[in-house]
């Protein structure tokens, strides 16, 4: 499934809408494709119980009884699901900072899916959020990793060719650089035709690159125009290799008729 696939119920959140109390449900919805493909988690174990977070902060429990605030409920839910094992889905504790009400709709959730095989030992899924009401899965590390070389590796390429058509080479002084095209250090019109032709020269070369990346072809492919060009070019310079070779040019004697 690709990462930026998503999930949203319009009807579940026109009906109920979402809080902290009811977003397992939402995420356990039948069409959502990021639930597990197995025929029945702990958590629906324990909805068939009819227990939840909303009728655990209601009713509480035998050491516990209620009602109770969210975070109670949530940490009873949490103790009901360490009892069980199997496929579960976490709801993830709240920011400590989080002063919002259980009726109060929340921008975020996040949920973990776990594999439980005793009280203490769970092997981490996958971690979803929901953020607006829609479901997303959370990128992995190398899928991050990933985007954060490549936005790396555009922007090195694009300084490399940006300073390249910038170096400039004098036999006497060797490499130089020059950015500016107005600090040329002389106002010559020699100079001026100078600068116009190595900027005109780098332009040239940004559309070649673009008009590549447009193309899409691999490096080295060319097309039926540019074929056609080397062909041509060729046979010119195989005839004035012809031409540089013969005796009216070498010797330098008159063609006789």
């Amino acid at each position: 499934m690709s990462e930026t696939a998503s999930f949203v119920d319009p009807v579940f959140l026109a009906r109920f809408g979402l809080t902290r109390i009811n977003a397992i449900d939402y995420f356990l919805h039948p069409l959502n494709p990021f639930r597990t493909k197995a025929k029945t988690t702990s958590n629906e174990v324990l909805g068939m119980q009819g227990i939840n977070i909303g009728t655990l902060m209601q009713w509480g429990t035998g050491a516990r009884p209620g009602p109770l605030t969210l975070e109670q409920g949530e940490e009873e839910y949490r103790v009901a699901l360490s009892r069980l094992t199997g496929e579960q889905y976490e709801l993830l504790p709240m920011a400590s900072n989080n002063d919002s009400t259980p009726q109060q709709m929340s921008a975020l959730f996040t949920i973990r899916h776990v594999h439980r095989t005793s009280h203490n030992h769970t092997k981490v899924l996958g971690i979803y959020y929901i953020l607006e009401g829609v479901i997303y899965k959370s990128p992995t590390v190398r899928s991050c990793m990933k985007a954060n070389v490549t936005r790396t590796l555009e922007s090195l390429t694009e300084a490399c060719n940006a300073l390249s058509v910038c170096a400039r080479y004098d036999p006497s002084s060797g490499y130089s650089w020059q950015f500016d095209p107005t600090d040329n250090g002389s106002d010559d019109d020699e100079d001026d035709g100078d600068n116009h032709k190595f900027y005109s020269s780098m332009q040239e070369k940004r559309k070649r690159r673009r008009r590549q990346i447009l193309d899409n072809r691999r490096p080295g492919e060319r097309t039926v125009e540019e074929e056609e060009g080397i062909k041509a070019s060729e046979t010119i310079d195989s005839i004035l290799s012809r031409l540089s070779k013969s005796d009216v040019v070498v010797k330098g004697k008159p063609v006789t008729s």
